[in-house]
Parts: structure tokens; sequence; C-alpha cells
């Protein structure tokens, strides 16, 4: 694991200003404290920062072919290389090293842009190619690694695994995007393609992009998207089966490393079938990560101990601080731009708990999208039967009434707190679950923002992010909201939260339920499979029954959760109100400040939750305060 810069001339064989370039790869040192690399000539400059992981020795970048002609820069792990090696080798091509990285040097020299047809892995890389004279950029298929660029207006493009790598040169426009802030308002991340600032971007998952010299601007392109088609003829029971091998085999092969290889056991299904897998396939006992807390009500940390028990693990268990929001400030600085999700606090926990142990961890993450693990899938299919019953001319005006008559009732139990759904009810399909997901709602949202900037905006609300997926969504219902999660939050909040968290660390996360083919393999599935009678990952179930003791499949799933109502309300309260009284969100132009305090005011009456807002609005400001240092 590890991270990436660069910069290639389009208009012609200017000198990369190697200062530059070293400012760029030293912003994102902590993705590889193990060692770094430069390469700069004509036109060109790439840097690398090493997490030693393959090829302890012979692995460092930037590495090149066997003419020099053809360098690449790489960050993550090719699970196939060894099969690759074996299969370029037959070609003809000659190794130098026992890396993962070179694989990839070969593969483009043998097969151009088609070579990442061929990966199986995690991945963001540039492959510079002197005789061709461009450079090739492609990203994994689900977005595990991130990749970011930008074109400056004097003809050079920048590349970089954080956007603090591409901030660190100082021609990059830091211009704030008012369309970005409304999407992070209204989900808590800023979704790719878009950055926090004009003229940066993300590369997609399951993208590539070839930037030629003397073309102009590239745009990036698909080289493989998720197709949910029920194509298995599978019985239930052949199709558990099957489920649990498949993931044996990725389990199997994200196991290969020259340095030791743990587990994050949080206790839910994920995370313990991947540990079940893992010492299956150890001889020796696995080292199994646990982060506790002081609260019993969230604390998972008994069913951690039954399969620790059960399978002889190595356990480490770590009592996490309950007053973790201390690490508000670190969170805003490595994520570079706001990120709204209060469940980064315990991953980075969980991440300085696990490199205090190994370097290499495997994690469950990516289940729940697969295998409609979520409890909104339920919530969705619910709002979907009655939406099938009433058009929308009906729904609309019906359930728009009651849902502004309805009060938030957040301190009443969960099936009384009926305002999202009643407001959701009013919508169509697509719109309605958007809302559902929002951190922020619309009818919170918009007046939150001033005058000035909703004209800004011209129209453009975060909606629009989902309903430009509509065209390339299934119309079967669950696999659509299925798919806009892959696209949305699974790379946007998931993936990144992680990735930012371990990576500040110094440790390299796996995730073998993210393996593509097992993915794509998931959502040939039909949809009952996943979710029946209310219940989520079903089939998944069924194939653990044996390795899982019984409490862990039946149980509700829990997550990370983080006191941040009463956090705002008692030791974040000082902070939330300098928010409101500083300079700096007024000095935006962004918000109405009179109705941002208003908000204040109803949360901590204890009357109404707005912890979701007003969280959203602390991390802005860390973004901010950030900013002007």
């Amino acid at each position: 694991m590890c991270g990436i810069v660069g910069l290639f001339d389009i208009r012609g064989e200017r000198q990369p200003d190697r200062e530059v370039l070293a400012d760029m790869n030293s912003a994102i040192r902590h993705r590889g404290p193990d060692g770094d690399g430069l390469f700069a000539q004509a036109g060109i400059g790439l840097g690398h920062r090493r997490l030693s992981i393959i090829d302890l020795a012979g692995g460092g970048q930037p590495l090149f072919n066997e003419d020099g002609s053809v360098a690449v820069v790489f960050n993550g792990e090719i699970y196939n290389f060894q099969t690759l090696t074996t299969q370029l080798e037959s070609l003809g091509h000659l190794f130098r090293t026992l890396s993962d990285t070179e694989v990839l040097v070969h593969a483009w020299e043998e097969w151009g842009e088609g070579c990442v047809d061929r990966l199986r892995g995690m991945f963001s890389f540039a492959i510079w190619d002197k005789n061709r004279g461009c450079l090739f950029l492609a990203r994994d298929h689900l977005g595990v690694k991130p990749l970011h660029y930008a074109f400056l207006p004097n003809g050079w493009f920048l590349f970089a695994s954080e956007l603090k790598g591409l901030t660190a040169h100082p021609q990059v426009d830091r211009t704030i995007d008012p369309r970005s802030v409304e999407c992070y308002f209204a989900l808590g991340y800023v979704p790719d393609p878009r950055t926090i600032y004009k003229g940066s971007y993300k590369l997609p998952p399951g993208h590539l992009m070839t930037v030629r010299r003397g073309v102009g601007e590239s745009r990036p392109r698909p080289y493989w998207d998720l197709t949910f088609q029920p194509t298995q003829t599978l019985s239930e029971e052949e199709a558990a089966t099957v489920l649990i091998d498949r993931l044996r085999d990725s389990v199997r092969s994200q196991l290969v490393s020259d340095v030791p290889v743990g587990t994050f056991l949080s206790g839910g299904i994920d995370s313990s079938a991947v540990t079940a897998l893992m010492s299956q396939q150890s001889t020796e006992p696995i080292l199994a990560c646990t982060v506790s807390f002081d609260d019993t009500q969230h604390d998972e940390t008994p069913y951690a101990q039954q399969m620790a028990k059960r399978y002889d693990l190595n356990h480490v268990i770590e009592q996490a601080d309950p007053n973790h929001y201390h690490l508000l400030d670190q969170i805003a600085y490595h994520h570079d731009e706001p990120f709204a999700d209060n469940s980064a606090l315990p991953t980075w926990l969980v991440c300085e708990m696990a490199r205090k142990q190994v370097k290499v961890i495997l994690s469950g993450d990516g289940g729940d999208e697969s295998l409609a693990g979520y409890e909104r899938y339920r919530f969705f299919m619910a709002e979907e039967r009655l939406r099938s019953t009433l058009p929308l001319w009906m729904r609309a005006p019906l359930f728009g009434l009651l849902g502004w008559a309805y009060p938030k009732a957040d301190n009443l139990p969960r099936y009384l707190r009926a305002k999202t759904t009643l407001q959701s009810l009013s919508m169509g399909s697509t719109a309605g679950y958007f809302h559902g997901v929002s951190q922020t709602p619309d009818d919170i949202r918009d007046p939150m923002f001033s005058d000035r900037f909703q004209s800004d905006l011209q129209g453009f609300s975060a909606v629009h992010v989902f309903e430009n997926l509509e065209r390339s969504a299934p119309e079967e219902r669950l696999s659509r909201i299925q798919y806009f999660d892959f696209k949305t939050f699974l790379a946007g909040r998931v993936l990144t939260k992680v990735d930012r968290a371990s990576m500040a660390h110094g440790l390299e996360v796996r995730v073998p339920l993210l393996d593509h083919e097992l993915v794509a393999w998931m959502a040939s599935l039909p949809s009952a499979m996943k979710l029946r009678d209310g219940v989520g990952k079903q089939i998944f179930k069924q194939g653990l029954k044996d390795l899982l003791p019984p409490d862990i499949l039946t149980r509700k799933k829990q997550g990370f959760a983080v006191p941040v109502a009463q956090w705002l309300r008692g030791p974040l309260r000082k902070r939330l109100r300098h928010c409101f009284t500083s300079k700096r969100m007024a000095d935006t132009g962004f918000f109405d400040m009179d109705y941002l305090e208003v908000l204040e005011e109803q949360h901590m009456g204890g009357k109404k939750d707005f912890h979701g807002p007003l969280w959203a609005v602390l991390m802005f400001d860390a973004f901010l305060a950030k900013e002007q240092k």
C-alpha cells in the first residue's frame, strides 16, 4: 500500500519542477513511511511513497521496464500477480523483481489499456510510456484505492492518491465548488467524480484515463461496471455453498504477503465470516483486532470473543477512549475535504490499534452493499410496495402534507418516527431513496444556505447525482438502490473512510468481500436470496451456519455507534457555538447563519435531534480551519 503523485506536460517536453514534485510526494508521506522515489525527465515527473508489503527488498518505485521506456507508480495490491507473471514470462517478458508492481509494466507493454481487464485486486496506478508519449491511469473496479487529478491552465496534468498531493502544487485552484458543498451537506461526503475544489476530480471506480501530449484534456472512460442481472439457476442451498467457496478463494488470494496479516473483528457477520475463513487457511492462530467501547449497548466485544474462542484466535482487545471526539481535527486533515461520517472516529481508533500489531489487515467491508444488509433496504422495499399501490399524483400531496405535519419525534421509538418515511412516500423511488440516505434532508438543508449560494447552484441539487445514475441502473427495485450505493455510498463514504484512517497509520486494509469477481457473482443472484421477509443477507447466513455462532448470525446489524447528539450538547457545545460566532463560516457567504443558530438552539433544548446537520456543520468548519493554516 502506497501513495503516488505525478506531473505530465500535455503541451510539450518542459522540465517538471522537481522541488514541487517532491513537495507533492512529501504531502502524502504517511501513506508510505518505508521509503520514497522520484523520477523526472523532460515532460514527466513521478513520485512514490512506499509501504512495503510484497518483495520488501526489490519493490521500490517508480519501477521501469527493461529499456527504461515504461515506468509505473502504483498504490494497491494485484492479487493474481503470480498468475500474470507466469503468463507474461511465457510471452517473452523478463522480470527483475518479485513485486506485483512489475506485472503492471509488462501487462501494459503486452495488452495496452486492456491490461486492466486482467487485474484482480485493489489499485490505482499511473504508467508513463515514453515511446507512445502518453500517461495511462486506472482505478480499481470498486474504488478501494483513490486517485485524484487536475488539469492546470498552463498545460500541466497532475495526479495524486490524496487531494493534499494535488494542493501541494502552488497553482492548483482551491476555490470551493458550491455544488460539492451541496452534495456534502446532503450526503456527508463529496461523491465521485467531484472534489470540494473546482477543477480537481476523483477518477471514478472502474475507470481509466489516457492523457496524451498535444491532445488537450482527456476524459475518464469506464472499463468495468457492475451488472445486476439474476442469471443464477442454482438452488438456494447450492448458491449458499458457492458463495462461501468464492469468498474463501478471495480470502486465500488476499493472504499473500511478505509481512504478517491480521483481521478486523467487530463481532458482526461480515468480519466474522472473513476471520473464520482466514482461520481455516492458516496453520497458526490468526491475529484478530477488536476495539471495545464503554457503552455496553454499543459494544460488540462479547460477540468477537465468541469467535476468538471458537477459532482459537490471537485476540487483541483495546479499550477506546470514550471521548474520542478529540480526533476531529485529525480526521479533517486526512480527508482533505469535508467528511461527516462520524464513524470515521472509531475507524481511526481501530486502525491505530491494529497497526501496533500488524501491517496488513483483512476487513469485512462490502457485504452489506452486495447482500442487502442495510436496514434501509428493508424500509425502502416496504415504501416501494406502497408506492406501487398509489400513483405519484395522489401520493405527493397526501404524504407531503402528512410529512410536513408529523413532528420530528426523535425521542420516540423508531417505529413511531415516521416523518422521513412520510416525506419519502411523497416522492418517486429515486428521490425517496436519496431522501432516506441524506445526512441533511432537503427541508433542513435548503434553508441552511444563503440566497447567494442558492443562486450559485443554478438549480443543481444533490439528488441529481442519483438521477444521473438511473440510466445505467437496473430496473429491479432492490438491485437499483444497491447499484446507487455502490456508485455513491461505498466508494465515497465507506472506502474513503477506511483508506484515510488506515493510510494515516501506515496500515494496509484488504477487503475480500469486494473482490470484483465475487461482487459480480453476487449481483447475479435473485434479490429474494438477499432480502426476504425484511431480513437481509439471507443466503450469506445460510452459507455461514456451520462457521459462525448462532448469536452472530441472528443478531441485529450494529456498526460503529458514536454518541454525537450527546457530544454536541456536552463537550463539543462550545466548539459548535464557535462555528456560528467566528468569521470562518460566515465569510464563505454560503450559509444563513441565523437559521444554523436556530438548529443549534433546538438541538440543545433536547426536543429535537439535529445531530446529523450540526455534525456536518462542525466538520465543514474543521475543513475551513485546516484550509486557513
